[in-house]
């Protein structure tokens, strides 16, 4: 007598296609929260660990909500993928209609948490909310439209960082050469899913049933828009340290590393960027990853006087001493 095959609410195709494992993307809430508090120390108490815990889950909710909107308009689209023709939506595993109450009610609950956080969380949630909608739905569709698919899902980084800096109740408006910094580094991941899934399908013509924006993209087109991501990502951060943080110029070598490291594994046969959730079995990166971020930690609240000195600035027509 067979055994019927174990069951969970995770393999539930409605849990599946709110994509719950890619909860762990809204870790880019983390430097809006730490921003903030290096800008106003007191923002640091004991409210602020219920309202992370209330932040994390909001916007946990609102990208599910995304991503069911995404599974349920890309349904044809995944199915010229040789991977994710296999899931719930374009695999028939879910009813449509249902799938669509699962949408609004993951943002109305989602939405109506962020109002207790704040206006400025509220609207941050909104706007991430909204900007799926301009990403997703006909006839904008931003996905299909070459270079703006990637920056307008880019986009997410900067109001994720948002998210985190008004979770903590400041009122003060982020650094905008931060908030370009974030979306630029963003814009560079997405770009080098693009090569990747470009590579992975190897077939012009199947390529663009996959995703409009393939009918332009090819591999040259593609590197070149990574470099101009990574060129702008270096530039709005090296503003940022420049005016609020020089110790952060230390960590330079370390980003460098990171974005190397990724843009190489952009490139391998069936590439794990195209799934992101799963990077986190690349353990050199993870590693580096971990070693870059915590030297950023330490060096914006380390103060390195001597730092200041050598890269002090010179004053057009002034000899220094």
């Amino acid at each position: 007598m067979s055994q019927k095959p174990r069951t969970s609410i995770w393999t539930n195709p409605y849990v599946q296609i709110a994509r719950v494992d890619h909860w762990f993307k809204n870790v880019f809430i983390l430097p809006g929260i730490v921003i903030a508090i290096f800008v106003q120390h007191e923002l640091l108490n004991g409210s602020l660990s219920w309202k992370l815990v209330l932040g994390l889950l909001v916007a946990g909710l609102v990208s599910s909500s995304n991503y069911v909107l995404n599974e349920i308009l890309d349904a044809d689209k995944d199915r010229a993928h040789p991977v994710k023709q296999h899931r719930p939506v374009p695999s028939g595993k879910v009813n449509t209609r249902i799938a669509w109450m699962e949408w609004l009610m993951l943002a109305l609950i989602g939405l109506s948490l962020a109002w207790v956080l704040g206006k400025g969380f509220f609207y941050s949630a909104l706007a991430l909310w909204v900007m799926s909608c301009f990403y997703n739905i006909p006839p904008i569709r931003t996905k299909e439209v070459p270079y703006l698919d990637v920056l307008s899902e880019s986009i997410n980084n900067p109001l994720r960082l948002l998210l985190g800096w008004y979770l903590t109740g400041t009122v003060l408006m982020a650094p905008v050469s931060l908030l370009f910094a974030y979306w630029m580094i963003g814009a560079f991941f997405m770009a080098v899913k693009r090569l990747a899934e470009y590579r992975t399908i190897g077939d012009e013509n199947r390529a663009a049933d996959y995703r409009a924006s393939f009918v332009h993209y090819n591999e040259r087109r593609l590197f070149v828009s990574i470099v101009y991501y990574t060129a702008a990502f270096g530039l709005c951060f090296g503003i940022f340290l420049m005016r609020y943080r020089l110790e952060l110029v230390l960590s330079i070598p370390l980003i460098a590393a990171v974005t190397a490291w990724y843009l190489d594994l952009g490139f391998r046969e069936n590439s794990p960027v195209q799934y992101p959730e799963k990077l986190y079995t690349e353990t050199g990166l993870m590693l580096l990853l971990t070693v870059c971020l915590g030297a950023m930690l330490l060096l914006l609240f380390l103060d390195i006087p001597v730092l200041h000195d050598w890269l002090k600035q010179t004053t057009p027509g002034v000899t220094p001493n």
